[in-house]
């Protein structure tokens, strides 16, 4: 039970469902406590909700369970990371390399940890941090708390504000990150969104000089740097008037315009060649734009994607860790980091093929649809799920040592051992999953313990691998004949006789099939046989639609008010197909 709730949650974790996946996950833990790798995954869904905390608390959890796992501090790191704990990110990263010194995920998180805590270490000596001296953290942070979309929901005068993209994009950046305030004074959303949080009136924005957030100690051209071009701020400001260009440009303003130009050629120039098949040139031309631009991670993704074309793997990797690292210090669209995370998995299921370890390609897309719900970046991880398993199949593939399982399990049988007999035969059946044998018996196990559904399950399965295999259809026969559905037993034993006509059990199954449905057709049943048959019959969805369909309908009752027209219907095979289904089920009984 505790392995089919972590299957449901597995399912709803990689559809995305994350509320849904922790609460599966939650139900396996209940079963299973001690299950260090459920706790893992409950992680991983709290972490994609942007629960750190209870992200935090499974982390813990699981590397308590289980010190010696290398993902355990990977989930511990990422939940770190998560709350802005960067020291202790980093410090968990380098615990599971000590474990697992090749682990591609833990290298990368303790990657983007590092440069996570550089970029705090600047902002904190810089007093402009949360919580620096003179930073906007400091002054404005509460007012991004968990309350602040209900907040600008609630106050009419920011309530339109919220179907805006590029107003919603700024205030989860704000709220991440208080410091960047100083990015987006200029914005009189941002200026009135802030009034409403902290309930207080501010003048500011555009032209108003009331409020000053520039931080301590930073000169002009830090600000500056600071700042985004102008052509993202017209984005984010589509109501207000273009200001006018200045009489003067500063040469090294102009400089900078005029490399990220010539950057941008290069990348088009790098995407002919790339069309072409002319490697050796598209990435010597990415290569040139890098030089010139190194703001723009898509030029590190397309010499990756270069690479990979080209089989040079581990080229392709360093790229994609590149653009990943880069793209958090930009704060990047989330969708190029996705890509970069895409890619770089592309190029580990290649490697995989010779490693035979698809783990790392694994959690890349994992990580990658943590950015971005991409429906090729989920194509791709469940091919890479699946050629795991199958992996696994292969390995463990040994046709005599499931011939020795069997034979177990058939001992077991004899000794009416069944739950013991169904464990070997399923062991016999993860050795060779083709052995009709096996699923035969282990039918015949679960018909021993009523649990019929699963036997059916096994007795088709027996079917489907050898149509030839008698045994098959006496145990898929035997158990509708138990759930009196005679005429199906009936359709499965005749079924069998094709394949071997002298059959005995088939021939006696085949008999007390009709014996049965005679007794319907006759009106022989006792009043609670025929009840308790007409109820089953009734939830079987083949009986639903003759019973549904108009034409049947006219059938049934010219049967009971027009004989000669009866007698014309029955001359029709599918109706007469049709009446007998009926018959055998009780609904029809024929005097």
């Amino acid at each position: 039970m505790a392995d089919e709730a972590k299957a449901k949650g597995n399912a709803a974790f990689s559809s995305g469902n994350y509320s849904d996946a922790v609460k599966h996950f939650s139900d396996a833990i209940n079963l299973a406590p001690e299950n260090h790798v459920l706790y893992s995954n409950r992680s991983a869904a709290y972490a994609s909700l942007n629960q750190f905390k209870e992200a935090l608390n499974d982390a813990v959890k699981t590397v308590d369970l289980k010190p010696d796992w290398a993902k355990g501090y990977s989930r511990l790191g990422s939940a770190h990371h998560g709350l802005r704990q960067f020291n202790e990110a980093v410090s968990a990263y380098k615990k599971g390399l000590e474990i697992d010194p090749s682990n591609e995920a833990l290298k990368s998180g303790l990657a983007e940890a590092e440069s996570a805590q550089k970029a705090s270490a600047r902002r904190g000596s810089a007093g402009g941090g949360p919580g620096g001296p003179g930073g906007a953290g400091n002054l404005f942070g509460d007012a991004f708390g968990p309350d602040m979309w209900a907040k600008l929901t609630a106050d009419p005068a920011t309530r339109l504000f919220m179907s805006q993209p590029d107003f919603v994009s700024m205030m989860k950046d704000l709220q991440r990150n208080p410091s960047n305030l100083n990015l987006y004074l200029k914005d009189q959303r941002v200026m009135q969104a802030l009034s409403v949080l902290l309930n207080v009136k501010i003048q500011g924005g555009p032209g108003g000089d009331d409020v000053e957030m520039g931080e301590e100690g930073e000169t002009s051209r830090e600000s500056n740097e600071r700042k985004r071009p102008a052509e993202e701020e017209k984005k984010r400001e589509p109501e207000a008037e273009p200001e006018p260009e200045p009489m003067e440009v500063n040469e090294e303003e102009r400089e900078v315009k005029e490399r990220k130009e010539n950057a941008k050629k290069e990348k088009e120039n790098g995407n002919a060649a790339y069309k072409k098949k002319e490697f050796e040139k598209a990435i010597e031309c990415y290569s040139k734009a890098i030089e010139l631009d190194d703001e723009d991670i898509s030029f590190l993704t397309n010499r990756a994607a270069v690479y990979l074309e080209m089989g040079k793997y581990d080229e392709c990797i360093k790229d994609c860790d590149k653009a990943v690292e880069r793209g958090r210090e930009l704060r990047s669209d989330y969708k190029m980091v996705a890509r970069a995370l895409t890619r770089k998995g592309t190029a580990l299921v290649k490697m995989a093929k010779v490693s035979k370890d698809y783990e790392p390609a694994i959690e890349s897309f994992q990580k990658a649809l943590t950015e971005h719900r991409n429906p090729d970046t989920l194509k791709r991880l469940n091919d890479a799920e699946r050629a795991k398993k199958e992996l696994e199949q292969q390995e463990y593939y040994d046709p005599e040592l499931a011939e020795k399982e069997r034979e177990k399990g058939n001992e077991y049988f004899k000794e009416q051992k069944y739950p013991d007999a169904i464990k070997h035969y399923t062991e016999a059946l993860r050795r060779n999953p083709k052995d009709a044998k096996a699923y035969s018996n282990r039918a015949a196990s679960y018909t021993k313990l009523g649990a019929m559904p699963e036997g059916l399950k096994d007795a088709e399965k027996c079917i489907e691998i050898d149509p030839k295999f008698s045994k098959g259809y006496t145990r898929k026969g035997a158990i509708q004949f138990f759930m009196k559905e005679f005429d199906k037993a009936l359709e499965t034993y005749q079924e069998g006789l094709k394949h071997d006509p002298q059959n005995p059990e088939l021939l006696e199954g085949v008999r007390s099939c009709v014996q049965q449905i005679n007794r319907a057709s006759r009106g022989d049943l006792s009043p609670d046989e025929l009840k308790e048959r007409q109820a089953k019959a009734m939830q079987d969805p083949e009986i639903q639609n003759i019973l549904t369909d108009p034409v049947m309908a006219q059938v049934l009752k010219d049967l009971q008010e027009n004989p000669k027209a009866a007698q014309d219907h029955m001359k029709n095979p599918s109706v007469m197909n049709k009446i007998q289904k009926l018959i055998s089920a009780g609904i029809v009984q024929m005097r």
